[in-house]
């Protein structure tokens, strides 16, 4: 007899219709609010909004704060650093999309 394990994995879809304040978004990515204006500063976050108290970030933020979140972590790049590294992923990301299927 053979026996069968199942796992079970839940996770959350966000949209990017959602939007969030930087308090949401610093709690949803584990990272400081300061070092999220950092990364605003550098263009690493685009948030809908003239201040620091209107700024909204969508979904997309919230995956690109994550990823930022873990380039400053594990590699320790700074914030031009990660900058320069999203910029570089989304363009890998841009390039394999206009890859025929059959190529990959």
């Amino acid at each position: 007899m053979t026996q069968t394990n199942i796992t079970w994995i839940e996770g959350a879809v966000v949209e990017n219709e959602v939007h969030m304040t930087i308090v949401e978004l610093s709690h949803a990515s584990r990272t400081p609010e300061d070092l999220i204006m950092t990364w605003v500063s550098e263009g690493v976050l685009s948030p809908a909004g003239s201040s620091p108290q209107d700024w909204r970030f969508s979904g997309d933020s919230l995956r690109r704060a994550k990823t930022a979140a873990h380039l400053t972590h594990d590699l320790e790049l700074n914030a031009p650093g990660v900058a320069l590294a999203l910029d570089l992923l989304d363009e890998i990301a841009q390039l394999r999309a206009r890859l025929p299927r059959d190529r990959l």
